[in-house]
Order: structure tokens, then C-alpha cells, then sequence
């Protein structure tokens, strides 16, 4: 419990960081607000255009007859919203950080500054930038494949209901904790796979952090506060399973030594 409680006091600290810092607040919450907007557009036109959609898909269905067909083309067009809903869920943080990655990483140095962490700059600019971009592009597509196999699983009675969205909570929780100790990792040229091993490592602690982080990032309007909160909190994460000590941590929430120890 201890190591799931660490995970949830380092989210906690990043929105004490924000609330604290307006100047923060307003330089994470633009790149969220932008991403919000453009997946909210894509599914405004993608519900407009859903029944031409399902009817595109579905030529097979012209000779049935016409209560069937509708029936069976409108549950299709509902689920093509659905399916678009879930994979802005998890894919939101990719396209924010994307769009954002810069104001990110600035506040993921100023947090190390804040709190005498040691930053290893790694590469220069351009290079994080181009370790960004294409993390970023790796990870929607993670979120994309994810979600293509658990949508369908979705329908499937009892468990549809029960054991997949649990999954696809954890799923993509463990997607926002890969998204958010980006900046920590890029700058030590770790690529995805490395990140994923060493946070795998730490799995109670980084779920402690990475679900209620998700979950709050499906409310509305909360993004923008939860984000940059969680950035915070992503690069405190991060140099949690590094295995560094920051100052104002008691030898109490040890227990950590490298990357490969425990937490």
C-alpha cells in the first residue's frame, strides 16, 4: 500500500505545484485546451457524417429490409462515436504533450530545479524535440491498437461490462504514466521500451500515480489543471524509479535504490 500511496503523493504534489504557480497553470493548460478542442471537432463531424459512414461500410445491408437496415446502420454509426470517444481517452494526453512538448518540458525542468533534482539535459534541443515527436507518434499508436481490441470486447456480455473496462482503465493508465515521465527519460535518451521495463519495475507505485491521473482526465474542463499537475507529478515519478532523493523527502519514503530497486 505504501508504494501505491507514493505514486498518489507525487499527483498530489503536482497539483499543490500548480495551484501554486499560476504562470505554470496557464503554460500547461493552453496545450491541453488546444487538444480538447481538436479531438472534441473530430468527433462533432465524425457523429455528422456517421450515417454515411455506416452505410459506406455496410453496401451488404441495401437489400435488407429497410427497418434492419437502419437499426442495424445506426447502431453501427453509434458505435463508430463510441469507439472515437474511447480512443480520445487514451490517445488525449499523447496529442496534448505532441502539440505541447516544449511548455512541457520547461515545466518538467522547472520542477527539477524547484526541487534539486538532478536533470541531465542528455541531447540538445532539436534531438529531444525529434525524441519527443516520435515517442508521442508511438504511444497514439499504442493507444490506437489498444483501443481497437478492447472495443470490441466491450460488447461481449458480462465481460464487456466487468473486466474490460477495468482493463482499459489500467490501459490506459499505464499509457498517461509512459506520456508523463517523458521529459525524464528523453533527456537520458531512454527510449519507449526502456521506460515502460523501468516503470514496470515500479508498477504498484506508478499505477498509484497513472489511474487517478487518467481518470481525472476524463472530466471536462479539469484537464486543464489536471495536466500540467500531472506533468509535475510525472517528472517527481520519474526520479522516484531513477532512484533519486530529493531534499525535502524523508529517508521514511525511501526504500529505493537505482532504477532496477524497489520503491
Amino acid at each position: 500500500m505504501n508504494h501505491i500511496s507514493a505514486g498518489v503523493r507525487d499527483l498530489g504534489t503536482g497539483f499543490t505545484s500548480i495551484v501554486r504557480s499560476p504562470r505554470m497553470l496557464l503554460l500547461g493548460g493552453v496545450p491541453a485546451l488546444l487538444s480538447s478542442l481538436l479531438l472534441l471537432a473530430g468527433i462533432v463531424v465524425l457523429a455528422f457524417f456517421s450515417g454515411d459512414l455506416a452505410g459506406w461500410l455496410t453496401p451488404f445491408a441495401d437489400g435488407w429490409s429497410e427497418w434492419w437496415r437502419r437499426s442495424f446502420r445506426g447502431l453501427l454509426a453509434l458505435a463508430l462515436i463510441a469507439g472515437a470517444v474511447l480512443l480520445g481517452s487514451v490517445s488525449f494526453i499523447a496529442l496534448t504533450l505532441l502539440i505541447g512538448g516544449p511548455f512541457y518540458d520547461h515545466i518538467a525542468e522547472r520542477t527539477e530545479r524547484e526541487r534539486g533534482l538532478d536533470g541531465d539535459e542528455g541531447a540538445g534541443w532539436l534531438r529531444l524535440l525529434s525524441r519527443g515527436l516520435a515517442d508521442a507518434l508511438r504511444l497514439l499508436l499504442i493507444g490506437v491498437i489498444g483501443t481497437l481490441v478492447l472495443f470490441p470486447l466491450g460488447f461481449v456480455p458480462v465481460l464487456g461490462q466487468t473486466v474490460v473496462p477495468v482493463v482499459g482503465v489500467l490501459f490506459g493508465g499505464w499509457l498517461v504514466a509512459l506520456e508523463l515521465t517523458g521529459p525524464v527519460f528523453q533527456r537520458l535518451g531512454m527510449t519507449v521500451g526502456t521506460r515502460h521495463r523501468i516503470l514496470w519495475r515500479h508498477r504498484r507505485t506508478v499505477l498509484g500515480f497513472a489511474v487517478p491521473a487518467y481518470l481525472l482526465c476524463l472530466v471536462p474542463v479539469a484537464q486543464l489543471v489536471v495536466i500540467p499537475a500531472a506533468v509535475v507529478g510525472g517528472t517527481l515519478l520519474a526520479h522516484r524509479v531513477l532512484g533519486t532523493r530529493w531534499p525535502d523527502e524523508s529517508t521514511a519514503d525511501g526504500n529505493r535504490t537505482n532504477g532496477a530497486g524497489t520503491v
